[in-house]
This record gives C-alpha cells, structure tokens and sequence, in this order.
C-alpha cells in the first residue's frame, strides 16, 4: 500500500547498479549482485549514483523521522526531529534542483495554510509533470529493456505523489470536484493507484452526497479491491452516504461489516483519532489491519465531524462512536 521511499530508494540504486555490470560475464555479474544488499545497507558510497540518487535516499531518510517517528515523539524530541528532517530535505535540494519530493515536502512545512498549500501544488503541477516526462522519455530513448520499463515508472512517480498529494488537500479544502477530477486523472496515468488516490476519491464522492457517482466509481474501480471487499475508506463513505439520507439501517448494516473487516476496529472507531497526514505520501500500513483503519478513520474526519453536535463531534462520529457496540465482538474476531 501507498510508496515506500526506502523500497523505492533500493529500487534506485539496484537499477543503477545492474547498469553498471552490463558487458561483464554472467559469473562475475552474479558475484556482483551477490554483495549488493550488504554494500546498500553498510557502505552506500560504494555503489555507483547519480546526485538525484542520493537526494532521494536524504528524502528517504527524512521521511522517516516527520512521518514515521515525529507523531509519536515528545515535545523535546519533535524540535529535533522537525529541525534535522528540514535539514536533509534541504540537503537533497542542494543536490537535485529537481528531486520534486523535497520541494512538495519543504513546501508543506512553510505553507501557512492548507488553501497556500494547495495553491502552491496546483501552479506548480504542470511543470513537474513536464519535468518527469522529461525524465522517462530520456529513459525510454536510451534502454527498451525491463529494467528501464521500471526506471520510468520511477522517473514519473514525483508527479503521482504530487498529483495525490494536490487531491487529498483539495478535499480539505472542500474542492472535492476538483479532488474527483485530480483522482481520475491520475487513475488514467497510473492504472495500478500506487498512490491509492481512490481513496481519496471515494471519500470526496461522499462529500459531494454523490451515490451514483460513487458506486459507478466503485465499479471501475473493482480490479483494484482487495481480498474481495471494499477498503476502509469505501466503506465510510457508504456509511456517510446512509446516514446522511437517514437509512439507519443501511449505515449499521455498514458499520457492522466495518468492524467485521478490520482487526480491533471498536477502538480505532470509537477513539477517532486524528493523526497528521503523511509528507511523503499516505503512510505505508499493512493493507486491511488496524493501522490501515485508523488512518482511514483519520482522513474520514472531513465525513465524522461534520455538523458539530453536543459531544463535540461531529454528527456521524458521535453516532458512530456510540453504535460500535453492534457489531464489535465480529470486529475483534477479524
């Protein structure tokens, strides 16, 4: 689920190494190959890389310390981490003008809003993506094989997070048209939703109280389900979705296969936690487990506090929270 930069990272340098043994015979390439991971992990400058590869490992390195270790560091820890994460973001730039992950991610951390944030993405959009195209025809001029097959994919994967990026912000700022039509875009140019972008789809459908529109989304989408069920994100949706037109039994039928779904998903759905959205992209997390359905949960807030009520939740979160009940011991099961 989602982009791994330090998958990605290995993904880089492995590319670039097996360039590096082309011409050499078969055994030698094998005894080559043999040392890779030990030199990746233990002696990096070793490998042969471009500036743009080390400006992506420093972006992999940062993404570690702000989305992965920063939510749940302390106040005193949190400054360090924020102050060497800029560091190395601003490193990878010194390095690679155009390592356009590092520019998103810096721009995020000195955006004084979400409306600037989202300004900022959509002027900048069509450049980026000309530079990555840029990226991969060059790619694709030069080598046919399978190797360069996935090194323009790499090379166009800046753009897919950018372009993900830009929907998720344009459903916090309420342009969830403009979210649905960043998403399709996006679906057309990656058909395999590395960036699981439906997500975000499906949650601005709801938003839009677009049923049709959402279960047409949903067919279209079905090659992608998986395990045979819809993710946590549609089934919150089609939870909104019934309870905003008041079928009660359609919204505790949903909550019910809910929490029959995700592991431990009583607490994940009473709790509503609301955590900070990933930098990088949507956070890595094991697809159909309890991490995916807290994130999910946490980018379902624009849905659950809708209309403030007297617990000071939202309307469908207050409902949700004191309904989990029904189905929970399923939940738990799972």
């Amino acid at each position: 689920m989602a982009y791994d930069p330090h998958r990605e990272d290995y993904q880089r340098l492995g590319l670039r190494f097996a360039r590096s043994l082309d011409g050499q015979d078969p055994a030698s390439v094998t005894r080559a190959f043999a040392s890779f991971g030990r030199r990746f992990s233990q002696n990096r400058d070793s490998l042969p890389q471009t500036d743009a590869d080390r400006a992506f490992h420093l972006v992999a390195e940062a993404t570690t310390l702000i989305d992965y270790e920063l939510p749940f560091a302390d106040d005193n820890h949190a400054e360090q981490l924020i102050e060497r994460g800029h560091q190395l973001l601003d490193e990878a730039l010194a390095l690679d003008a155009r390592c356009y992950d590092a520019v998103r991610m810096k721009s995020a951390a000195e955006s004084p809003s979400f409306e600037s944030y989202y300004d900022f993405l959509f002027r900048e959009a069509n450049d980026v993506r000309a530079a990555c195209e840029e990226i991969r025809a060059q790619v694709m001029r030069d080598e046919s094989d399978e190797r360069a097959v996935l090194e323009a994919d790499i090379a166009m994967r800046p753009y897919y997070r950018w372009l993900a990026t830009l929907a998720g912000k344009a459903v916090i700022c309420g342009r969830n048209r403009e979210a649905i039509r960043l998403s399709e875009t996006l679906l057309t140019l990656d058909p395999q939703d590395s960036s699981d972008v439906r997500f975000t789809c499906a949650i601005a459908y709801a938003k839009l109280e677009d049923e049709d529109g959402l279960d047409r989304f949903a067919a279209r989408t079905r090659p992608l389900m998986r395990a045979g069920t819809d993710d946590a994100w549609m089934q919150l949706s089609r939870l909104a979705l019934a309870h905003k037109r008041h079928d009660m039994d359609a919204a505790r039928a949903q909550l019910v296969h809910l929490l029959s779904t995700y592991p431990h998903a009583s607490a994940a759905l009473t709790s509503q936690r609301e955590l900070p959205d990933g930098i990088f992209a949507r956070l890595a997390v094991p697809p159909f487990s309890e991490d995916e359905l807290i994130l999910a949960v946490s980018e379902g807030t624009v849905l659950l506090q809708e209309g403030r009520d007297d617990a000071g939740r939202g309307v469908l979160g207050t409902w949700v929270a004191r309904n989990v009940g029904l189905g929970s011991g399923a939940g738990d099961r799972a």
